[in-house]
């Protein structure tokens, strides 16, 4: 299903900063990115710069390095270019140089899906850049020539000769779509823990835990926690929620605007859906919130997304379904459009998140016996359970948004050895942690993770090592995301166990001397 594009949004067509004049005055050049939907161009009418109109036969087309007339292109030559959705396509315009400054520009094209489209923008020229470039070859940057460049390039410009991080075991070419202006690696220690025993809905049995760390005592610290848990059965591990969010804003002349708007858009959520979902055969639109405030009103589109973490797939998605909506909504003029507007809170922590869900809301459990606290961790049940007490004060007075220890070293371990986005760390180590005293003297704990952002396809999970980890976890395939989120689950409240007990015991610090001593 394609989508008509608003006017708001084909401004969005164009590559702001693409606007440059090429080498030996062979003419001006600009790009435009296809953020839409995959179509095929049927014609260039022409460019204007100002005044100045550059027919079509002027222009050529370049798409991956292959140029074309653009007047090979129409009803009369009978071709057409496909265009994928994500492609640039660069206008290579015959004309004299521009001088540096602001200049307008409108691009007249069509295409099979849109017909007709006008695009007017505002580009300068800027100066040229007198520091050292990173050296990239545009026909292939993950052969070994250009990434030979770029070591060589960093050894000149920093006067340091560089040894290993030129010592990798994969082809570069794995990285495309992972990282840009490839040089070498960082290698990072992963050290095991566990096994671990989980009993989840979908991770189920003992699991051999890798954590990549630079920090001393962090993986034995998990391992004697994951040695409790085990004594008594194991983690139970639940994921009890899911949903990957965009949320864009929409800007009116007044509140009423606002309100009539949000309105609309719950009423007409079955229209709104198919759009959305027309851009993948994985997302799935749960519900909007609607959010007010003013004049603005932020709308919070809620997503499943299989077995990736989604943020892209979400965002194609909103953008559809949001063109959709500025062309349809019969109310109001809509003044402004962002495709997010904060709300969704990307890579950081908040309130929202912990409350609606980002990711994965998943929680873990488990019931230590008296007798294990004493003979392994040296504490009571009723010393941790007095102590999460007076550390909750601590946590309100601090203005923390969650209660928990220490989650983010042990997810970011498992990000890093996985290839999960290591940013997502900012929202995904959120955890509200909770203990009790059972009848019989033990103490019960578990830990809410609310916006666990975890993925098994997609982003860097292919890659060479984080895949093998991945394998190590039997976290490779269809359907494994949730097993993945009830796994760190596990591994976070090992991690909270023993910590708590460290400090409670106050074996914290003779504990970081004994292993993490490294000065």
């Amino acid at each position: 299903m394609v989508f008509t594009p608003s006017p708001l949004l084909l401004k969005l067509l164009y590559n702001r900063g693409s606007l440059h004049n090429l080498p030996d005055q062979q003419g001006v050049a600009f790009r435009i990115k296809n953020r839409l939907d995959t179509v095929c161009l049927t014609g260039v009418e022409e460019v204007r710069i100002g005044s100045q109109v550059v027919p079509a036969s002027a222009i050529e087309l370049d798409l991956d390095g292959e140029r074309r007339p653009a007047t090979s292109l129409g009803p009369a030559a009978g071709q057409a270019l496909e265009l994928p959705v994500g492609q640039e396509l660069t206008f290579v315009l015959a004309t004299p140089p521009l001088p540096a400054g602001l200049h307008q520009l409108q691009v007249r094209f069509s295409t099979d899906a849109f017909g007709a489209l006008s695009v007017e923008v505002e580009d300068a020229i800027g100066t040229i850049d007198s520091h050292g470039r990173i050296p990239r070859a545009a026909d292939d940057d993950y052969a070994e020539a250009p990434i030979r460049a770029r070591q060589e390039f960093a050894e000149r410009f920093t006067g340091q000769a560089f040894e290993h991080l030129k010592q990798y075991s994969f082809d570069p070419h794995a990285l495309r779509g992972n990282c840009e202006h490839f040089v070498g690696v960082a290698q990072v220690p992963v050290g095991l823990a566990g096994p671990l025993a989980v009993r989840g809905e979908h991770a189920q049995g003992e699991f051999l835990i890798p954590l990549a760390t630079t920090e001393g005592t962090l993986v034995a610290s998990y391992n004697r926690g994951m040695q409790v848990l085990n004594l008594c059965g194991g983690v139970k591990c639940t994921v009890v929620g899911d949903a990957m969010q965009r949320a864009p804003v929409f800007v009116f002349d007044d509140a009423r605007g606002a309100r009539d708007f949000s309105r609309w858009v719950t009423e007409n959520l079955g229209l709104i859906r198919p759009q959305a979902e027309s851009t993948s055969r994985v997302a799935r639109l749960q519900y909007i919130d609607a959010y007010l405030a003013g004049k603005f009103a932020y709308l919070r589109f809620n997503f499943s997304t299989g077995d990736a973490a989604g943020q892209n797939m979400v965002s194609r998605a909103t953008f559809a379904a949001c063109s959709w909506m500025l062309e349809n909504y019969p109310g109001a003029p809509i003044r402004h459009f962002y495709l997010e507007s904060n709300v969704a809170t990307d890579k950081k922590a908040s309130q929202i998140n912990v409350l609606r869900t980002r990711g994965k809301r998943v929680v873990a459990e488990a019931t230590v016996r008296r007798d294990v606290l004493l003979q392994r961790l040296r504490v009571t049940p009723e010393q941790l359970a007095y102590h999460g007490q007076v550390s909750n004060v601590g946590a309100f007075l601090s203005g923390a948004n969650n209660n928990g220890l220490h989650s983010a070293n042990g997810i970011t371990a498992l990000f890093i050895a996985t290839g999960q986005d290591v940013a997502n760390v900012s929202e995904s180590s959120a955890a509200v942690l909770y203990t009790e005293l059972t009848p019989e003297g033990d103490l019960y704990l578990n830990i809410t993770i609310p916006s666990l952002i975890v993925a098994t396809h997609g982003g860097g999970t292919g890659l060479a090592t984080q895949n093998e980890y991945l394998r190590m976890l039997g976290c490779v395939g269809e359907g494994t995301v949730n097993k993945l989120a009830e796994i760190v689950a596990g591994v976070v409240l090992a991690g909270e166990l023993s910590l708590g007990a460290a400090i409670s015991s106050s074996d914290w610090v003779s504990s970081h001397e004994q292993y993490g001593r490294n000065r």
